[in-house]
């Protein structure tokens, strides 16, 4: 075994890999930027090296800084985490180079899976089914787009480089290829530095079902059975569990002998992962998608029901061991879960957040597993990755697991940041995923129902009475207290009982009647909100009770929480707001919907467009957002350029409404 690895990784994902390197007694070094030095990772560590500035193109995906900071770290090698360099070959060369050990595949199994068009023509010539699609590498977006009308309509897009769903896209419309393939063209370029593309059959109602390899380097495979990740968004996995409830006995050994030749074909060593489409009608007619050459973030839930930590076996067969299993020793017990956290709000249309995570809860205890990168005190912005941390529970059943899980995500609490904790909470309990009747656009088609149309009245009352116990003078009263005021304050005069009716918030007037006290408070629409209950704020906790039921909310600053749910809730000041969004509110300003970067400007002032057209994109944690214009018109200002970094709700542009009366020039107007 090695003395001392590097993580080339960060965030929950290095958290996770360090955590096994203590528990085999290997020194851990944490690599991170200039916008991680304070990170968990770091502080977890055994040692630590800069590695450059915030962009990861000039640190994490710097492959000759990671082996700059092995080579000062004195390890012997390096452990790529997932995501990053995990499954670039070029970066695995370049360690074998330097005398590091890479913790994962070969170079020549990751090129070789990592090029999807190569890697369907590889498992096919070993006997593996394939999703039916395009053929030969290097197509220009002419012949895509010839594929996908001979394929039929709808089609899947597809990166032939990469995975994790960024740049995928599914086209339904032939009208609208030449656009969507432009766009994954942009998305893979950004994650991948490879904008080559395929084109493949669209299984409706399909599910995503993976089998989970380990192979040595003596020429041994197996498999440690399959996962279920069909419940996605974007194509992007939230939910994973373990086993699946759709394979019998019979399909998962047939599966699971697929994905073993598959790694064999590309002559593979570590863990890994085969991805299976499967249509959901008939679970033994399944088609290889593409093998994941790295851990995947989901592997928590194949460790629970097999009893194997994945990392330490990684590190074994890296360091030369032979795998002591037998396909026969392999047995799965129980049933497991895992939730992704990621920063994301889901009233929003789970654009990506951000913040400071001021108070964080994270769940514990009898078959609950929380991986995370987060601390109270975590600044969370917009250049890396979303994902913050992974929800995993453990029972002898899935039913079990399930309600664990719920469970754990109702005490999950990370204020400062919006999360999607309480959109997952409520998925776990739809009546399709309790029954286990999945397929990868369940998420999509039944996301509205799952976010609340309302803020809820008790949180405006909870926030109304953190701002009561605000205006109470120091010493003036305990923090319990009703709405009115009344019974507010019990502070006293020499100890006389004497209570003074000034130090009470209570609207009390000299001689008049008492103006109830109210609070102009914002979450998403302004609300004058009059505290009518009664109240308990005590650290960071807010209990209020409404209509005789009590409502107990974590809390920090502005920010109130409640299984699993968050909400900002701000003061409303109307004149100041209306200084803010400046002379061009309303319809026409287009402004920022996430924080992050302009990466494409498409047009110019003064030119005229038409309403839902394409102006600019935002990128941001890797996902772009396409900027349309509010309605037919002339673009009449634009404030950015590509290359901008804008803020959430910052103004970019301006569309004058086609027939609307020009502004006055400045000698008109003098």
């Amino acid at each position: 075994m090695f003395d001392t690895v590097l993580v080339a990784n960060r965030g929950e994902i290095a958290v996770r890999v360090i955590r096994t390197l203590r528990s085999l007694g290997v020194r851990s070094v944490a690599v991170f930027s200039d916008a991680d030095a304070g990170a968990r990772h770091v502080r977890e560590a055994d040692t630590a090296v800069r590695i450059g500035p915030a962009p990861a193109a000039e640190s994490y995906l710097s492959a000759q800084r990671l082996i700059a900071a092995a080579a000062r770290a004195g390890a012997q090698a390096v452990h790529p985490g997932y995501g990053f360099l995990a499954e670039n070959a070029a970066f695995a060369t370049a360690c074998e180079d330097a005398g590091l050990v890479f913790v994962g595949p070969p170079a020549s199994a990751i090129d070789l899976m990592g090029d999807k068009i190569r890697a369907k023509e590889t498992v096919r010539a070993a006997g593996v089914p394939v999703v039916p699609g395009s053929s030969g590498s290097g197509l220009t977006d002419a012949e895509l787009a010839d594929a996908a009308r001979e394929i039929g309509m709808p089609v899947l897009l597809k990166p032939s480089a990469g995975g994790g769903g960024k740049g995928m896209r599914l086209v339904r419309e032939e009208a609208a290829l030449p656009e969507e393939i432009a766009a994954a063209r942009r998305e893979a370029r950004a994650s991948f530095g490879d904008d080559t593309l395929l084109v493949e059959r669209w299984i409706d109602r399909p599910r995503h079902i993976e089998i989970q390899v380990l192979a040595d380097g003596h020429g041994h495979v197996i498999h440690l059975g399959e996962r279920e990740c069909s419940l996605q968004r974007r194509h992007q996995k939230i939910v994973e569990e373990a086993p699946s409830v759709l394979l019998d006995e019979a399909t998962r050994a047939a599966m699971g002998e697929a994905a073993v030749q598959a790694a064999r074909s590309c002559h593979y060593r570590g863990a890994g992962t085969v991805e299976f489409i499967v249509p959901g009608g008939d679970p033994s007619a399944y088609y290889f998608m593409e093998m994941n050459t790295r851990l995947q973030v989901e592997h928590p839930v194949t460790e629970l029901i097999t009893g194997l930590d994945l990392v330490e076996w990684q590190l074994r067969v890296a360091a030369g061991e032979r795998l002591p299993y037998e396909q026969k020793d392999i047995v799965l017990t129980g049933h497991a879960v895992e939730a992704r956290l990621c920063a994301e709000d889901p009233a929003r249309g789970f654009l990506p957040s951000g913040g400071t995570v001021t108070l964080l809860r994270e769940p514990a205890g009898d078959g609950v597993r929380t991986d995370s990168g987060l601390t109270e005190g975590t600044e969370v912005g917009s250049l890396y990755d979303p994902m913050l941390a992974k929800v995993i529970a453990y029972g002898p059943d899935r039913p079990t697991a399930l309600r664990k899980l719920r469970a754990a995500l109702a005490r999950t609490v990370t204020l400062g940041v919006q999360t999607n904790a309480g959109f997952l909470r409520r998925l776990l309990a739809h009546p399709a995923v309790v029954a286990g009747e999945l397929d990868t656009g369940l998420v999509e088609r039944e996301a509205d129902g799952l976010i609340p149309a309302e803020v809820p009245e008790e949180v405006y009352e909870a926030a109304a009475a953190v701002r009561v116990e605000a205006l109470r003078p120091a010493g003036a009263g305990t923090s319990t207290g009703t709405g009115t005021g009344t019974g507010v304050a019990s502070g006293s005069d020499s100890g006389s009982g004497w209570v003074d009716p000034f130090s009470v918030p209570s609207g009390w007037r000299l001689g008049g009647t008492p103006k109830p006290l109210s609070f102009p408070l914002r979450v998403t629409e302004p609300v004058e909100h009059v505290p009518r209950g009664a109240h308990t704020v005590t650290g960071d906790e807010v209990s209020v009770v409404l209509d005789g039921v009590l409502h107990t909310f974590h809390r920090a600053g502005d920010w109130l929480g409640r299984d699993g749910d968050a909400w900002h809730v701000r003061d409303h000041d109307p004149v100041a707001a209306s200084l803010t969004r400046g002379a061009h509110a309303g319809a026409d300003s287009l402004t920022a919907p996430m924080p992050g970067t302009v990466t494409v400007v498409k047009v110019a002032v003064g030119d005229e467009v038409s309403a839902g057209q394409s102006l600019l994109v935002v990128e941001a944690m890797k996902m772009e957002h396409v900027i349309s214009a509010p309605h037919a018109g002339t673009v009449s200002e634009l404030d950015v350029t590509a290359g901008t970094t804008v803020a959430m709700d910052q103004v970019l542009a301006v569309v004058t409404p086609a027939g609307a009366p020009e502004a006055p020039t400045a000698e008109e107007e003098a």
